[in-house]
């Protein structure tokens, strides 16, 4: 059991780093972050609406208060890494690598979170 709590902590821990920083990133250097969704072919009035949901994306797992709440920031975190991992493919910058890191932290997370908390095991139930 120990084990599984490291793994998940470890997981949840740098999946919320990426996504603080990214979202600190969105808030803080506007310019360069706008240049980069221009770049990418993304409107720039997203950053702060995602800078903002990735934050309460990571309340939304740490407080585990809301099982709803926490398996759409999972899902939100999930589909935000796959549409950057996409976007940054298609335009071939070689910057792929954070969010092929985020998917791999968010399996893992969301993984270990149902095998601690035991949801897995209820909606396999159900």
């Amino acid at each position: 059991m120990k084990k599984n709590k490291l793994i998940y902590w470890i997981a949840t821990g740098l999946m919320s780093a990426i996504f603080l920083f990214s979202a600190s990133m969105y808030l803080l250097n506007y310019e360069r972050v706008s240049g980069f969704f221009v770049n990418l072919g993304f409107p720039t009035w997203l950053i702060y609406p995602l800078a903002i949901l990735k934050i309460l994306g990571i309340v939304a797992l740490l407080s585990k208060k809301y099982t709803f709440l926490k398996e759409l920031a999972y899902a939100g975190f999930l589909f935000d890494a796959i549409l950057a991992l996409v976007a940054h493919l298609m335009v071939s910058d070689g910057e792929q690598m954070g969010a092929i890191l985020a998917i791999i932290f968010i399996t893992v997370s969301w993984i270990y979170d149902r095998k601690i908390f035991g949801q897995f095991h209820q909606i396999l139930n159900t």
